[in-house]
């Protein structure tokens, strides 16, 4: 399989409007950890509230990738993604005319974003539906490679901060959400697929598949580390290393962008080697990377850690996704959502163990190794599983597992 294989399977239009709506509404998700310092400085919270602050998109993001992921199954993908489109911008322009005046207003804020995070549960299937088996590691790393936007937010946001006010930056988000909205409207399209619509009772049955459990565990660390720290990484550094936003945005920038582009080599690495194998390697490396980014002196040798941790992540994300449709054929919309649910609350709780660990010890060193600790955990699970995973479904599955 080969990148020219897109233009001859699928629709590589409906791929790219996936990836676009998903690169704008990840860059809004994260809006609050990008101008997380500035806020925090200007309201004068807590190390804790600057943590729950940047965390709590992820935990409505999380819970939110549910109700989406079951509304793409009964009104389509399209319709969901534009309905949700319209809440993002509604909220962004609600903060944009209003204010953020208190740590309160921060939180209504980020349940709201928490819908923009939520669009992993329509992007992902929406091109994933399009395109066969073998193809689906890259595909949905492709789509998933939106995750770029928290880069676009670490470098933009805090300059535009400096120049216009932080409060401003949520009306300039504007022009580019509803720009891809347009965009979406016109030219993604649905996958001629029949596809059974679900409801709650579908999603509790699958929880009792052990394997929904073993996929959301998975995607909790992966996603959740790379999240987590996106969202997190300025503070970090303007806390640790006492740099300006615009100098640790531009760090944080360098650190989550080598996850974001990961995501599709993830994908097209466990395509190639299978997606259990390649998860062994992108957990360990997280692990180490994150004792490594959490011991460090300097700013080099921790953005170093974070970059080699973002990395492993990014592409741990891809590899889980490539696994999934193997396993959950039938249910992939579902289980995008449960999974999808998972990193949310993986993002929260690093980004706001963090928070914690700060505020409690003065250090962020407890957060950080308590996750490299789950990375561990993650090993032992895939030493676990693999033996029954690839003499049972993965023994059938048209992909390498």
């Amino acid at each position: 399989m080969k990148l020219a294989d897109l233009k001859t399977s699928g629709h590589w239009p409906t791929l790219l409007t996936s990836f676009l709506y998903f690169d704008v509404s990840f860059m809004v998700w994260t809006i609050l950890g990008a101008l997380g310092a500035q806020i925090g400085a200007s309201l004068g919270l807590t190390p804790q509230e600057k943590g729950l602050m940047v965390a709590v998109p992820y935990l409505s993001g999380a819970f939110t990738r549910i109700l989406l992921g079951m509304l793409v199954d009964r009104i389509g993908a399209k319709n969901t993604g534009i309905m949700a489109q319209l809440i993002v911008i509604a909220g962004m322009t609600t903060a944009w005319l209003t204010g953020l005046h208190q740590f309160s207003h921060t939180l209504m804020l980020g349940v709201v974003l928490g819908v923009a995070g939520a669009s992993f549960a329509v992007a992902l299937p929406q091109a994933g539906r399009w395109y066969p088996p073998h193809m689906q590691g890259l595909v949905l790393g492709l789509a998933g490679a939106g995750n770029v936007g928290v880069v676009i937010d670490a470098i933009l946001a805090p300059r535009l901060a400096v120049i216009y006010g932080w409060n401003s930056v949520f009306g300039l988000a504007l022009i580019p959400l509803v720009l891809v909205l347009v965009i979406y409207i016109v030219f993604s399209k649905e996958a001629q697929v029949k596809v059974k619509k679900k409801t709650l009772k579908d999603y509790v049955n699958l929880l009792k598949e052990k394997d929904a459990h073993w996929f959301c565990f998975f995607y909790t660390i992966s996603f959740g580390g790379f999240s987590g720290l996106a969202a997190s990484l300025i503070i970090y550094f303007t806390s640790e290393f006492h740099l300006q936003p615009v100098e640790a945005g531009t760090w944080a920038a360098l650190c989550t962008l080598v996850g974001a582009l990961g995501r599709p080599v993830g994908g097209a690495l466990a395509d190639r080697l299978g997606g259990i194998r390649a998860l062994h390697v992108f957990f360990l490396a997280a692990a180490l990377a994150l004792v490594l980014a959490a011991c460090a002196g300097t700013i080099v040798l921790c953005a170093f850690g974070f970059f080699l941790a973002s990395c492993a992540f990014g592409m741990a994300n891809g590899s889980v996704f490539q696994l999934l449709p193997q396993r959950f054929a039938k249910d992939i919309g579902v289980m995008t959502g449960l999974v999808g649910c998972g990193g949310g609350l993986g993002g929260f709780m690093l980004a706001s163990s963090l928070g914690y660990s700060k505020g409690l010890t003065g250090s962020y060193l407890a957060g950080l190794l308590a996750f490299s600790t789950l990375c561990i955990l993650a090993l032992i699970g895939l030493n676990f599983v693999k033996l029954r995973w690839r003499t049972t479904w993965g023994a059938l599955a048209e992909a390498r597992i």
